[in-house]
């Protein structure tokens, strides 16, 4: 068990050096592309499907102006509807996030163009339901290493960042809305298939992305102190504390309570039971807070545990902090 704490601790502290986590993010993009490029070429262009998003609308220009002997090739749609978007949103979103997710576009458009990736299945309903899934994971990839597909990823970030919520739905009616005009142009038939493939690719992010869901923290312990001057030094968090009465030991004890994102609480959760080996942690969903929440930094692929050293609060915050505990409300 040592030993393992130790590999762990250790690889944690290589996770703290940037170039490791760009590597990561970089290596990451690079699969995302790939395995974007393949789903278009394996399961959307047999199966005359319109993924989602910018990616989507893409497609559309490609077949739209083949029809009039003037054709946008995909690969170059993705990149003339992307760019004006980073652009738009270089201010609001980091720039790594930005620059990291426009090479996932770059990328994806050029093994568009090199690879050829031949059809895997006959049926369109299977080629409907495995290529909404590993789309789904394409752009799941990407985000958790700290990137995006680019186009409306950008946008459902963006929003998500700053009010704590995921738009995913939205981001799926408005792929539906151009599923109108495909359908429109090409089928009906084709558009129906088109709106599971999407629906599929959709549930699958919210199945692996779990970015901006919170869970509530209830902690009992007699050692708060402690807790809570290390968790103020790790984490961006705050957390409140009420003195309580064990009900079967009849012994003073300490209630604490925090809202934090599902991306930290293995973390939290960890460092709590490093300091008191006995505490009593209750893990709750939370569907939604009301109030400031720190939302973190999107453009990091690594938990809050390791952190980008200049994004830490500085110590006398940090000790600011500490001193109006008794008053926080748990964010």
């Amino acid at each position: 068990m040592g030993s393992t704490d130790t590999i762990s601790d250790r690889a944690l502290r290589l996770a703290r050096l940037t170039v490791v986590r760009r590597i990561i993010t970089a290596l990451a993009v690079t699969a995302s592309a790939l395995l974007q490029a393949f789903v278009i070429q394996a399961f959307v262009n047999p199966a005359d499907l319109l993924p989602s998003g910018f990616t989507g609308i893409a497609v559309l220009l490609d077949r739209i102006t083949a029809l009039g002997g003037v054709r946008i090739d995909t690969s170059l749609g993705m990149l003339a509807l992307n760019i004006p978007v980073a652009l738009l949103c270089w201010r609001s979103i980091s720039h790594r996030f930005v620059l990291f997710s426009m090479m996932q576009v770059a990328l994806s458009s050029l093994f568009l163009q090199v690879c050829d990736f031949a059809p895997l299945l006959d049926d369109k309903m299977l080629l409907v339901v495995f290529g909404g899934f590993l789309s789904g994971i394409s752009i799941a990839l990407a985000l958790k290493a700290g990137a995006s597909t680019g186009g409306t990823d950008f946008i459902a970030l963006l929003v998500s960042n700053r009010t704590g919520k995921t738009i995913w739905g939205f981001v799926f009616a408005g792929n539906c809305i151009v599923l109108v005009i495909f359908g429109a142009l090409f089928g009906w038939d084709n558009a129906a298939y088109a709106i599971v493939f999407q629906f599929i690719s959709t549930k699958s992010i919210d199945s692996f992305y779990h970015r901006y869901d919170r869970v509530t923290l209830q902690v009992t312990t007699r050692r708060a102190d402690e807790i809570m001057r290390a968790y103020i030094e790790r984490f961006q968090h705050g957390i409140s504390c009420a003195e309580i009465v064990g009900g079967y030991s009849r012994e003073k004890m300490y209630l604490l309570h925090a809202v934090i994102s599902t991306y930290e609480s293995a973390d939290v959760v960890k460092l709590m039971r490093e300091i008191d080996p006995g505490v009593v942690i209750n893990v709750l969903r939370t569907d939604d807070f009301i109030g400031g929440w720190w939302h973190g930094h999107v453009d990091e692929p690594v938990p809050i545990a390791v952190p980008d050293p200049d994004k830490l609060p500085t110590r006398s915050s940090a000790a600011r902090r500490r001193g109006s505990l008794m008053s926080d409300d748990g964010r």
